[in-house]
């Protein structure tokens, strides 16, 4: 029997790879919805990020070519990040799980009958 690749067995593996990373999701809204930002700004937006993880973060999304960062050579230096034209390509589907997230309340009940019935056993 050969073994099947997670890319084999769902395409879409390496994209929520890239686009769903713990981070990924919070860094790219923020971006999308106020503009280009400097570090300290997103890091005031996203209040639970650390600075060590916003930095590994955002380094992964410049490599990913999701994420712009533009340096300023100026006293002092000052560096802006702002989501490239592929990352608004991902607008659509963001769109699409911001209206999915209505669920959430069917989740939370499906999730609230189930450990009744587990805890019922």
């Amino acid at each position: 029997m050969t073994e099947t690749t997670p890319e084999q067995a769902c395409p879409i593996a390496p994209v929520v790879d890239i686009v769903f990373s713990r981070w990924t999701t919070p860094i790219l809204w923020a971006l999308h919805e106020h503009g280009r930002q400097r570090f300290v700004e997103l890091q005031r937006r996203i209040t639970t990020i650390t600075p060590k993880v916003l930095t590994q973060r955002l380094r992964q999304l410049e490599r990913d070519g999701l994420v712009v960062r533009t340096y300023h050579a100026e006293v002092p230096p000052r560096v802006e990040y702002e989501i490239s034209e592929l990352g608004r390509s991902l607008g659509p589907l963001f769109a699409s799980l911001s209206a999915w997230s209505g669920n959430l309340a069917k989740v939370d009940a499906a999730r609230r009958s189930y450990d009744e019935r587990s805890s019922a056993k």
